[in-house]
């Protein structure tokens, strides 16, 4: 609502008109709005909005990746959100290097696709540390043999599998990968004047740091827009209580499998008696026949047992529980 004068406030007004200390075509000339240029080249299908949502899905795919990669390579790897931007899909072409690992994936149950991109030096360190190297890079880079593709198609598998989780406050998503280029050239799946939201994250995999970038074309997202924002991301996040919370950890952890192993018993024997051995030979253990035998969960004294058969193969009938305190 404009604000509205007092008598005294149009009186001093009126004054300052018949006086000449204001002019009335500097008083329009003021209200007059400022005209910005839209760029149709350039439209702007993404907003802050959706853009800072994005950056929300792929934080949380980054902390994913950043838990699951060291898995594979047994170091250490950071990564974190760096930037997002729209874009043409040709500026986002044009500025790709050969050669480059780039993703296509079905982005289903949405239509169209969407690329991830590696770095080529991210490849070279992951097929180094795969192979037994220390994770390091090439000084020149080069392209991807035939052995090395293999290695690079699981990377991108992992990372791909890993989407699924961060997209499900807003859509359940299905990615399917439809094939993994190193030339930018044979990558033409978007239109080049179709605009595209770009994710980039910053991965360092010990001493080597390189960018992956998310390519989201706006036709691909069109039909979940409306749910590319933080209230509607907020609103349908779940709520558990920690009693939930502790049932649903619980679930998984009986889904972990862990190795169980029996115990006979134990002794020492020279390297010479090892090698000598041959069928019917004894050897002498130092638990009885008659004693219990220890159960070993995962490398850890869990029970005491005593052993059988069952349906002609062997089994063990659990006697006691060892605990803990009882060492």
């Amino acid at each position: 609502m404009s604000e509205v004068l007092s008598q005294n406030e149009i009186d001093n007004l009126l004054a300052a008109l018949s006086t000449g200390e204001l002019d009335v075509d500097q008083m329009s000339n003021a209200d007059e709005k400022k005209v910005r240029d839209y760029d149709f080249k350039r439209p702007a299908k993404f907003s802050k909005e959706h853009l800072r949502t994005l950056e929300i899905i792929y934080e949380h795919y980054g902390r994913l990746l950043s838990t699951t990669l060291p898995l594979y390579l047994r170091k250490n790897v950071s990564i974190s959100v760096a930037n997002s931007e729209t874009v043409t899909y040709s500026e986002f072409s044009n500025a790709l290097s050969n050669p480059v690992i780039l993703g296509i994936i079905n982005f289903l149950p949405l239509q169209g696709n969407i690329i991830l991109e590696l770095q080529a030096n991210i490849g070279y360190a992951f097929i180094d540390r795969m192979l037994g190297g220390e994770g390091g890079t090439l000084e020149k880079p080069r392209p991807f043999t035939d052995i090395e593709m293999p290695l690079i198609e699981k990377l991108v598998t992992i990372c791909m599998q890993l989407m699924v989780e961060p997209w499900q406050n807003v859509l359940d998503i299905n990615p399917v990968m439809e094939r993994i280029e190193t030339n930018p050239q044979f990558a033409q799946v978007i239109s080049p004047t179709d605009m595209i939201a770009i994710v980039t994250l910053n991965i360092k995999i010990g001493d080597t740091e390189g960018l992956m970038n998310m390519c989201l074309p706006y036709f691909t997202l069109e039909s979940i827009m409306d749910k590319l924002n933080t209230k509607y991301w907020f609103s349908t996040m779940q709520k558990h209580n920690d009693e939930t919370y502790e049932e649903h950890l619980e679930t998984l952890v009986r889904h972990v499998s862990v190795p169980v192993k029996a115990v006979l018993g134990k002794c020492n024997v020279s390297v010479n008696d090892f090698v000598h051995l041959q069928a019917g030979d004894i050897i002498r253990l130092d638990n009885r026949v008659n004693n219990d035998m220890q159960i070993y969960v995962g490398d850890i004294y869990k029970f005491t047992a005593l052993p059988g058969t069952q349906k002609d193969k062997y089994a063990v009938r659990i006697t006691s529980i060892h605990r803990e305190e009882e060492q």
